[in-house]
């Protein structure tokens, strides 16, 4: 989550206050911030009372980033030895994707060296001489 003071650094500030006074105006910008800090008050207590509820309710200690389903499940339904039973034969087999992409990397390099290879005379490909792209006796 991105922090507050990386939000309103410097030039990022000064831009909302310009932005503030042209939308609201001089007069009631100062009620527009009051109101905007007091929404976000509500909305953080509203945050941590939903929390402390569903700890409350599950008997677990809930934070708030426990919410993502992946690190519920992970912190609270799984052990670390079921965790680990998932995520070795996924390990295994992204190592097995790993060499494939490796060896057909080098597969490919092979070819391109040998398609570039300083051994073909110039003016003609390994196929044989090249032939022009138009008829110079049509013209």
């Amino acid at each position: 989550m991105l922090g507050l003071e990386h939000l309103f650094d410097g030039w990022h500030l000064l831009v909302l206050v310009l932005l503030g006074l042209f939308i609201f105006g001089p007069d009631r910008l100062p009620k527009a911030i009051a109101d905007g800090v007091k929404m976000l008050r509500n909305l953080r207590n509203m945050a941590r009372n939903a929390t402390s509820d569903l700890n409350r309710e599950l008997g677990t200690d809930l934070q708030l980033e426990d919410l993502n389903p992946k690190a519920l499940l992970r912190k609270h339904l799984l052990s670390e030895e079921d965790e680990a039973a998932i995520r070795r034969p996924l390990e295994q087999l992204y190592r097995e994707v790993q060499d494939d992409v490796k060896g057909i990397k080098n597969e490919a390099t092979s070819v391109a060296e040998s398609v570039k290879s300083p051994s073909v005379e110039a003016g003609t490909t390994p196929a044989g001489p090249r032939k022009a792209a138009f008829d110079l006796d049509a013209t």
